[in-house]
């Protein structure tokens, strides 16, 4: 009978260890500079693709643990240091996925690379899914990619919003409709490389979290590209839509394969933010003397640190079980990468606010950094996903009924 252990390996300790003190040494001393800033710390993306974590050999390596442990290892410690940095510095993961779920074996050899650049000359990529008028509604998407024949090219036209890294990235991924008659079964993936024309940055949003991570509407006008661009390749695309015309199941929304595999990764993150604020919490709550004693000596303090620890912990182990079962191919029966990113992400919100409130009036200050966690941590319910989403997969899995 196979052993099973919770208990990390040495390759994985080391990952963490060496990442946590990236998120120490480079991450938390300027956190609140670049959230200020509102800019692309461009500095920070370029020192994590200088000691290796932003590079296709870390991803790489990551993503073939079989125990799925290690992204969500890293992701944690660099959400830890700051969630607007670790968005910046992972927020190609979406393009990536994307390429991986839907891509040919020689569009990842090309494409994949070209979303990380090198270290003397360092790219982002792009993931575009929601519309100004599609958001987690994704079988309604308005953005049209049509086949020009004759010059074997895709035309789209369109405008994606929410998009992180969208405008500046050197690879923009695009979700687009190809047979709108179909819904969500007549979307495909496109690649849009660097310098193609046609496509350019709309809206750069202000935001109330994350304000080191650039999000921004990317607008599509006459955008062409080549036959090649379309991940999985025309033939594929063919079969996929002739399967969908007769009525036969097909794989779905081409953006779902990227979100279920990424869930467990948001929720790494929001796991990441609200271990931050609670341990910040704690310290705080061991040197805070009033009434003559420590306020941790109080129930109603102590408690919270409790239920916020306890919270923390199942977090981390629901996303575990996703990433694990991401990584061996175990289907989400009961919606478990949904319950993972959920759960995570509502704790985070949850944990953050009880920090602030055992800081008090400080909690509510900029001079000290549980202000920015609560506002970083609130996205996490929003984006890949809201938590009436999450729910909303979660209820069907478990009762076989479509519920709306």
């Amino acid at each position: 009978m196979a052993e099973f252990s919770l208990a990390l390996n040495e390759d994985q300790i080391t990952v963490r260890d060496w990442v946590h003190g990236f998120a120490v040494n480079v991450m938390r001393p300027v956190a609140q500079e670049w959230d200020e800033r509102e800019e692309t710390p461009w500095p920070v993306i370029e020192e994590a693709a200088r000691v290796g974590i932003y590079s296709l050999d870390f991803f790489a390596n990551a993503i073939a643990d079989p125990s799925g442990i290690t992204m969500v290892l890293a992701l944690e410690e660099l959400s830890w240091g700051d969630a607007g940095l670790c968005m910046s510095i992972m927020g190609s993961t979406l393009a990536i996925a994307a390429i991986m779920a839907n891509g040919t074996p020689a569009q990842q050899a090309e494409w994949i690379p070209a979303c990380f650049g090198t270290p003397d000359d360092v790219k982002v990529s792009a993931f575009g899914v929601s519309e100004p008028d599609a958001g987690s509604d994704v079988s309604s998407l308005r953005t049209r990619a049509v086949y020009d024949e004759a010059k074997d090219e895709w035309v789209l036209n369109g405008t994606k919003t929410w998009m992180t890294n969208g405008g500046i990235a050197s690879v923009h991924v695009i979700v687009a409709s190809v047979d709108p008659e179909l819904g969500s079964r007549g979307q495909a993936s496109f690649v849009i490389p660097e310098g193609t024309p046609g496509i350019r940055m709309g809206q750069k949003f202000k935001k109330m979290g994350i304000r080191a991570s650039h999000t921004a509407e990317v607008v599509l006008e006459e955008c062409r590209v080549p036959g090649s661009c379309l991940l999985g390749g025309k033939e594929k695309l063919d079969e996929k839509l002739a399967r969908a015309r007769e009525g036969v199941k097909t794989s779905g929304q081409a953006a779902m394969a990227t979100f279920e595999a990424t869930r467990p990764y948001v929720g790494s993150q929001a796991v990441g933010i609200a271990r931050a604020a609670y341990e910040y919490a704690l310290d705080y709550a061991k040197e805070r003397r009033q009434f003559g004693k420590a306020i941790i000596e109080n129930q109603a303090i102590a408690f919270k640190l409790a239920d916020m620890k306890t919270r923390i912990d199942a977090s981390r182990m629901l996303v575990w079980r996703a990433a694990w079962m991401a990584a061996n191919h175990q289907p989400f029966l009961n919606g478990e990468g949904s319950q993972s990113k959920l759960y995570a992400s509502e704790t985070a919100v949850h944990v953050t606010e009880e920090a602030i409130q055992i800081l008090g009036g400080y909690g509510y200050v900029r001079d000290y950094p549980v202000e920015r966690w609560h506002r970083d941590s609130k996205i996490y319910t929003i984006f890949e996903g809201t938590s009436e989403i999450q729910r909303l997969i979660i209820s069907r899995a478990i009762s076989g009924v479509h519920i709306r």
